[in-house]
């Protein structure tokens, strides 16, 4: 999760270690959570709106459907959202239902790779547990990572890690419940994580380490101007954002509390604001409500199909997070 360009400004460094035999399987891992973005992103196909519509792993199955199988399954999917069955799907009626697709990727992510981390099977994961299956390799075969980039990556890492799992144990016990780990991997929807997610886009956008995100900084995390040329007109509005927007203080540069403002606003809720998109979007007759026929009508706004040009790059990049 940020701004009108947030989620693609914020791209996170996937680390696949492969860990081998007695240290389980490979592993995936993150460097920093990135919370959604604070305004409505319209990125090419509708992406955003499918994610936030299906989830994740769903807006990728949709993408190997015919256009009339999408349909279907969209048309089933309507009569689950009218919750009161008035044959009408209000705004808030679709708030809920984006909210609850945004609950259930988080809990079925963290079932997903449950048992890949808890090796004793005791259901709790043990920072140990954490550190061999996720580092294991590393630590025992250092000599295999010569390259200057990895070893920083995973020296970085590690302790980067075992602060946010420490932040996410509750209890101190150095023993992660299901909670307390879906806490550690999606650090953004916890109350008591927000300065982990804070501290850790600072550190990653702050290249000169002085404790604050300066406009170049800033920008240098969304584009690389590798061509010398002149800035494409969205990196020319980012700049303006930075000044009008993130800058708060008019200091020049975003302190913590400016960076907090920026990713997690108190005042937004990206459910809402999805399903007042969609709403409007497919509204046809303006009533600020939607008909089943005015969903299907829409459909590729809501779900994907092997017809849409864009599936392919969805599948492609769809662990970007």
């Amino acid at each position: 999760m940020a701004g009108s360009g947030a989620l693609r400004a914020l791209p996170a460094l996937l680390l696949l270690l492969l860990a081998a035999g007695a240290l389980g399987k490979p592993t995936v891992r993150q460097e920093r959570a990135r919370p959604g973005a604070a305004q409505h992103e319209d990125r090419p196909g509708f992406q955003y709106d499918h994610e936030a519509f299906l989830g994740k792993e769903e807006a990728r199955s949709f993408d190997q459907l015919s256009p009339e199988e999408s349909r279907e399954r969209l048309g089933k999917i309507v009569d689950r959202i009218d919750d009161n069955k008035d044959g009408y799907i209000t705004t808030e009626e679709l708030k809920t239902w984006i909210k609850r697709v945004q609950k259930r990727y988080i809990y079925e992510n963290v079932a997903k790779v449950w048992k890949d981390y808890d090796l004793n099977k005791d259901d709790k994961i043990a920072w140990e547990e954490y550190k061999q299956a996720t580092y294991g390799y590393y630590l025992e075969n250092p000599e295999e990572f010569q390259d200057a980039t990895d070893q920083h990556s995973f020296k970085k890492m590690l302790p980067r890690d075992e602060r946010r799992f420490k932040t996410a144990d509750l209890d101190g016990d150095l023993a992660a419940t299901r909670e307390e780990f879906t806490a550690f991997l999606h650090p953004e929807e916890f109350e008591h994580m927000k300065n982990i997610v804070v501290l850790e886009t600072l550190e990653d956008i702050d290249k000169n380490e002085d404790g604050f995100v300066d406009q170049d900084e800033y920008i240098a995390d969304m584009f690389a101007n590798e061509e010398g040329g002149p800035e494409p007109d969205w990196v020319i509005t980012e700049r303006e954002q930075f000044s009008d927007f993130r800058d708060l203080n008019k200091d020049g540069k975003m302190d913590k509390d400016e960076i907090q403002h920026w990713i997690l606003p108190q005042d937004y809720d990206h459910a809402l604001a999805e399903a007042r998109h969609l709403v409007y979007e497919s509204d046809v007759d303006k009533d600020q409500k939607l008909t089943k026929e005015e969903v299907l009508d829409n459909w590729n706004m809501f779900v994907g199909s092997q017809a849409t040009n864009y599936g392919e790059d969805l599948t492609r990049n769809h662990d970007e997070l």
